[in-house]
Parts: C-alpha cells; structure tokens; sequence
C-alpha cells in the first residue's frame, strides 16, 4: 500500500446533496483549491454511527469555517439516498454529503471495501494547495473525534513542530 500523506490529493469530482438537503450538485476537489478541507468518508447511509459523526461535523461546522475548512462527507450511497435520509431522520447538514456511487473516490483514497462496496471510515485533511496532510482510517463501528480533527487541523495549521495533545494557543517546540 502507497502513503497518502504528502502526496497530492486524488482528484474526484462527484454528485453531492447540497447543505440545503433539498438541492443536488458536483463538488469537485478543484472547489476547494485556496481552503483547507476536511474530507471524511463513510459506510452507508441509515445506518448507526454514521449519523453520530455527520451530525457532529455538522454541529461544530462554524468552527471549521473559523479555522478557514471547509468539511466535505462522502459515501458510496447515490446522492438521491442522502436527500431521502437528510429528509428524514439525518436532518439539515451545514456542509454536502456527495455520492461516490462509482467507488472511484473511495478506492482512489484507499478506504474502499471492495467485497462489500462501501468505504471505511476514512478522513483526510486537505491543504489549500491540494496536498493531504493527515489522515486516519478507522473500522466500521468506529465514530470518530471531531475534538481531535479540530486539533490536528489547527496543529497543521500552526505551522511548527507541535507536541503531544497540543492544542491552539500552547506554544510550538
């Protein structure tokens, strides 16, 4: 298996329910040349953790947009079986859920599950140059901390060496 990390991102260009929940449209890595980007995948859609996670993001997205990221949810579910469950129990969202129904996403980052067709729990951060800077896997019953993306994110973006559980405001070694 190759690294990811410092590397260019894979590009990808996928049809996407919009943050509105109501409206569809393409998001392309390309829109987010110039932003940071926190780009996370997930299994399927009307499932269990899954909403966990991408209501957290979502709760906490004004945060992310203070730190200058945009956030980004992705699944192998079509973008019609992201509107049906935003229209449903998922609720509002504050960022697109886009649909990589041809797994090419999801195979290109190296989280697809070939045999079962969905993606693990994969999120990358992205630079506003289009490097990935971070990235963590995790197995399927596994949520992630949306504590810890805010960190790593603005340890990437602090720009030194950052040690241990620093956070914003510690100094830099």
């Amino acid at each position: 298996m190759e690294r990811i990390v410092g590397r260019q991102a894979p590009d990808f260009n996928m049809q996407a329910v919009l943050p509105n929940g109501e409206d569809f449209g393409e998001v392309k890595l390309n829109d987010y040349k110039g932003k940071w980007l926190v780009m996370f995948f997930y299994p399927l859609d009307f499932t269990f953790v899954c909403p966990t996670e991408i209501k957290a993001y979502s709760h906490r997205y004004e945060e992310f947009k203070a730190a200058r990221a945009e956030v980004l949810g992705i699944s192998t579910d079509s973008e019609h079986s992201h509107k049906a469950w935003i229209k449903g129990d998922l609720g509002k969202l504050k960022f697109p859920l886009a649909s990589d129904r041809t797994k090419t996403t999801s195979r290109d980052y190296g989280v697809l599950i070939e045999e079962e067709g969905i993606a693990l729990r994969g999120l990358f951060i992205i630079d506003p140059e289009g490097v990935i800077r971070y990235s963590v896997v995790h197995d399927l019953g596994i949520g992630r901390s949306v504590d810890e993306t805010l960190r790593v994110l603005k340890a990437l973006q602090a720009g030194g060496l950052c040690p241990v559980d620093w956070n914003e405001g510690d100094e830099l070694l």
